[in-house]
């Protein structure tokens, strides 16, 4: 079974679908709070102002706006991330010559996750943008940028179509390739370390849940800080985008340098910093006990 590639993209997809799943649940009012305070800093101090202005505004709900497509978004980026993983690793074996059933080092599942994450960014980017939009549709309102309209998906998705046709849902495409391919080499590079560090020179497979998501927790980390003020300038682009043409990556990069200083490209990094601990942990841990408990039901028979 475990030559069959076939069988093992289904798990691996599976598994990460998963995996998706759990981690929109666990994160999505903090992911609320990052995108609102990314693309409106000036409308609040901190995470604790920003939590309660939107919980006085819109209730609790408000924290869960966009989780529709935050679910796809998330499904379909780690259902294809993880799935193209498993091929990207081996690729990355024949590139340096290794066995097909050779372990790779830290550094070599870093390059792979890498390349892995250019494959997902294609079904992220469109859910993406949905969710980032619907997550600050009551600041576009407030602030005049969009007249009042009906805040669903669907009514975000006919917009998108009708004012930029089936490649709007692509806008902000470059800044998530620019963010996701050298922010999941320091995600694979950072979790591979730590289940090392973990193992103790035990085989990595052996870990326990805590041991398990702490290493994600920690690979969480390491791709938040890595790519967190081009994560800004995408959801400034994604959201403003609706009130006009806006201007591409580096033009908005250097306009919000200019005009807000370079703190402004970290507004809301807190709010990432604490969701991506219990979010990423509860990734790795559902997908590699999911993915182990698939495994074994198939080599069973």
């Amino acid at each position: 079974m475990k030559s069959n590639p076939v069988i093992q993209a289904a798990i691996d997809l599976t598994a990460g679908a998963l995996g998706g799943t759990v981690c929109v649940l666990t994160g999505q009012p903090l992911d609320t709070v990052k995108v609102k305070m990314q693309t409106f800093p000036g409308l609040y101090k901190d995470v604790t102002d920003c939590c309660l202005k939107t919980y006085s505004q819109v209730g609790l709900r408000g924290f869960y706006k966009g989780t529709g497509p935050a679910l796809m978004a998330y499904v379909a980026e780690n259902s294809v991330l993880f799935m193209s993983y498993g091929f990207c690793q081996q690729f990355v074996r024949k590139v340096v010559g290794l066995d097909k059933q050779a372990r790779l080092s830290d550094l070599q599942s870093a390059a792979a996750g890498s390349l892995a994450s250019a494959f997902a960014s294609l079904t992220l980017c469109p859910t993406e943008l949905v969710k980032c939009r619907l997550q600050t549709m009551y600041e576009m309102e407030v602030s005049g940028k969009i007249v009042k309209s009906h805040n669903t998906v669907w009514s975000v998705v006919r917009g998108i179509l009708r004012k930029d046709g089936p490649w709007g849902f692509y806008r902000g495409l470059s800044s998530t390739l620019a963010q996701e391919v050298p922010g999941y080499f320091f995600f694979f590079g950072g979790y591979e370390v730590s289940r090392s560090f973990f193992a103790s020179g035990r085989s990595k497979d052996e870990l326990g849940p805590v041991p398990l998501m702490l290493s994600g927790g920690i690979a969480g980390i390491c791709l938040w800080l890595v790519i967190y003020p081009v994560d800004c300038i995408k959801s400034r682009i994604q959201v403003l985008s609706m009130s006009g043409k806006q201007a591409r990556f580096i033009r908005t990069l250097l306009s919000v340098v200019e005009r807000e200083g370079i703190a402004a490209l970290y507004s809301g990094l807190t709010a990432s910093m604490i969701r991506a601990f219990p979010a990423n942990g509860s990734l790795v841990f559902t997908y590699e006990y999911s993915r182990k408990m698939m495994m074994s039901q198939f080599e069973a028979y």
